[in-house]
């Protein structure tokens, strides 16, 4: 009896504590995004007073009005859109076709292969920045979309990382009996392995836009001041006629910016979250 009373103990201790431990996180993780939505309802002055002023006297709710209205705004959101639409398509597309040759053909050099495309998943964007940069800008590509669309052709190593883990999982028997009705691979692809990946799909496109709607370092050294993503927009547009950061309205910015992401995740959480599980089942 006092061992099964102690057991129950522990087992309702540890469950209290791991419940704490994830309060306490979800705590520290979302207060940083609560002290971005208070910042952005304050005046300037209210934000740089001493001692720190917590909550504003009177939410600033024209500071939307203001980052909404901006046209600037209104125009680097329509760039960043079009551009991360068909650059999500595009890259999903190459990054699908790149992991099913490796998920279904053998080939000696395909294990190698397969190997390059891991060791580019620790290899840090920063590192090829630059000497891509120069290679575009010999190819006189800078102050254009180009660079956006050849990457997205090119694929993306985590993704193909993706799209062949999931494709490990599909039965070897469907693959046979295609064939047997005359089916090539690309037909295959195309009617039995895409319909039955809108996981993943749904996954890496998310991903994909998100890469593009967060870009700030690669649109602000490619693009002109006029071409300008929405990322740049938001960091550098909010400035006094002294060249002083507006903090609030950066803030209220800021908020508009992260909100499309977000809402679009928990619309999308089934599948995302199905994604990433099912593509590291099988290795």
């Amino acid at each position: 009896m006092k061992t099964y009373t102690r057991d129950r103990f522990i087992k309702q201790f540890t469950r209290a504590m791991g419940l704490i431990i994830l309060i306490v996180t979800t705590i520290l993780l979302i207060l940083p995004i609560i002290t971005l939505f208070i910042t952005s309802l304050k005046l300037d002055t209210e934000y740089n007073r001493y001692p720190i002023v917590w909550f504003p006297a009177v939410p600033q709710w024209v500071n939307y009005e203001t980052v909404l209205n901006l046209a600037r705004f209104a125009g680097a959101a329509l760039r960043t859109v079009l551009l991360g639409i068909p650059y999500a398509i595009v890259i999903t597309l190459s990054s699908a076709l790149a992991g099913y040759a490796f998920a279904r053909f053998r080939m000696p050099i395909s294990s190698r292969l397969f190997g390059v495309v891991v060791a580019l998943l620790i290899v840090p964007e920063m590192v090829v920045l630059i000497p891509t940069f120069i290679v575009y800008a010999q190819l006189k590509l800078t102050n254009t979309y180009w660079p956006w669309v050849l990457s997205a052709i090119a694929g993306s190593p985590f993704y193909i990382f993706l799209f062949r883990q999931f494709f490990l999982n599909f039965p070897k028997e469907l693959e046979d009996a295609a064939e047997v009705d005359g089916c090539g691979p690309i037909r295959i692809f195309v009617q039995i392995f895409l319909p039955n990946s809108t996981a993943v799909i749904a996954t890496v496109m998310f991903f994909a836009f998100n890469a593009v709607w967060a870009s700030y370092l690669m649109p602000l050294i490619y693009l002109s001041d006029s071409q300008q993503l929405l990322g740049v927009v938001i960091a550098t547009e909010f400035k006094n006629p002294r060249g002083i950061t507006l903090t609030t309205l950066s803030m209220a910015g800021t908020v508009v910016y992260i909100l499309p992401p977000v809402i679009a995740f928990f619309l999308a959480q089934k599948h995302i979250l199905k994604g990433v599980i099912m593509s590291g089942i099988k290795g």
